[in-house]
C-alpha cells in the first residue's frame, strides 16, 4: 500500500510566499526558499511552489526560485504559475523541479499535456484543477476556472479529470477555490468524486484546518495525498503533528 503523502504549498507573488482566502486578501507568510527548507527538514513528503500571478501578468514561472530550492531542498518539488510551453517545462525540471504543473495552458493548449508527458515522462506532469461549486438543471456541479481562479471555462470538473488523465497527466493537483484558506475541511463530494473518475493520483488542496481535515479528505475523499498552506505557514500544526495523528489513526504515512 502507497503510503498517503503530506504536502506544503507554498504560493510565490513577487518573491514572498504569500496565502490568502478563495485566491483572495492575501496575507505575506515568508521567504519561499527559506519555508521549503523548514518544511523539508521537518518531514514533508513534497512542496509545491506555484507563482501564482505569473499567467494574470502574463509572465514566466521565475526559473530562479527553482534553481534556489533545488539548491536548498533535498526532497521532490512541484513548481507551476505561467507554464504555457514545452520550453518552460524543460527550463523549470533542468533547474531542478522534479514535476511541473500546468493549469491555465492545459485548458487552453490541451496537446501541451501530452508533449510534455511524452518529452519528459507522465510523473513530471501535474494538471491543477481549480474547481468551483454550481448550481444546475440536474444539481451541483463543479466548473473548472482558469487565470488564478478568476475565469470560469465552462468545463465539468470530472469530465476535465478523465479527459486530462487520457492527454497524459501523471498527477492531478484539485482545489476547491470555495474551501481554499478557509481552513474549515476540504470538499470531500468533490474529491471523492474526481478519485472515482480517475486512476491517477489526486493531490487534496484547499481547506486544511487540521490533521483531522486530511484524516477524512485521505479515507473518504480517497485521496493519495494531502496539500495544505495556513496551518503550516503559520505554526497552527507542523508536519510531525499531522503524520502523527493520522498514523494513530491507522493512515500509512512516511516516517
Amino acid at each position: 500500500m502507497l503510503a498517503k503523502r503530506i504536502i506544503p504549498c507554498l504560493d510565490v507573488k513577487n518573491g514572498r510566499v504569500v496565502k490568502g482566502r478563495s485566491f483572495v486578501n492575501l496575507r505575506d507568510a515568508g521567504d519561499p526558499v527559506e519555508a521549503g527548507k523548514q518544511y523539508s527538514d521537518a518531514g514533508a513528503d513534497e512542496l509545491v511552489f506555484l507563482d501564482i500571478t505569473a499567467t494574470l501578468e502574463a509572465r514566466k514561472t521565475i526559473l530562479a526560485l527553482a534553481a534556489r530550492v533545488a539548491d536548498e531542498v533535498f526532497i521532490p518539488f512541484t513548481i507551476g504559475g505561467g507554464v504555457s510551453t514545452i520550453a518552460d517545462a524543460r527550463g523549470l525540471l533542468s533547474a531542478g523541479a522534479e514535476k511541473i504543473s500546468i493549469n491555465t495552458a492545459a485548458v487552453k493548449n490541451k496537446p501541451l499535456i501530452t508533449e510534455v508527458a511524452e518529452a519528459f515522462g507522465n510523473q513530471a506532469v501535474v494538471v491543477a484543477i481549480d474547481a468551483k461549486r454550481q448550481a444546475g438543471k440536474n444539481g451541483q456541479w463543479w466548473e473548472v476556472f482558469i487565470s488564478a481562479g478568476t475565469t470560469p471555462t465552462g468545463l465539468d470538473v470530472i469530465e476535465w479529470a478523465k479527459e486530462v488523465e487520457e492527454l497524459g497527466a501523471g498527477e492531478i493537483m484539485l482545489t476547491s477555490i470555495d474551501s481554499d484558506g478557509h481552513t474549515a475541511g476540504y470538499d470531500i463530494k468533490l474529491n471523492a468524486a474526481v478519485n472515482e473518475a480517475v486512476s491517477i493520483p489526486v493531490i487534496a488542496s484547499g481547506g486544511a484546518g487540521g490533521p483531522e481535515d486530511m484524516l477524512t479528505v485521505l479515507t473518504e475523499g480517497k485521496a493519495d495525498a494531502a496539500l495544505a498552506a495556513s496551518i503550516f505557514h503559520y505554526g497552527t500544526y507542523s508536519i510531525a503533528d499531522v503524520k502523527d495523528y493520522l498514523r494513530n489513526h491507522g493512515v500509512h504515512v512516511r516516517s
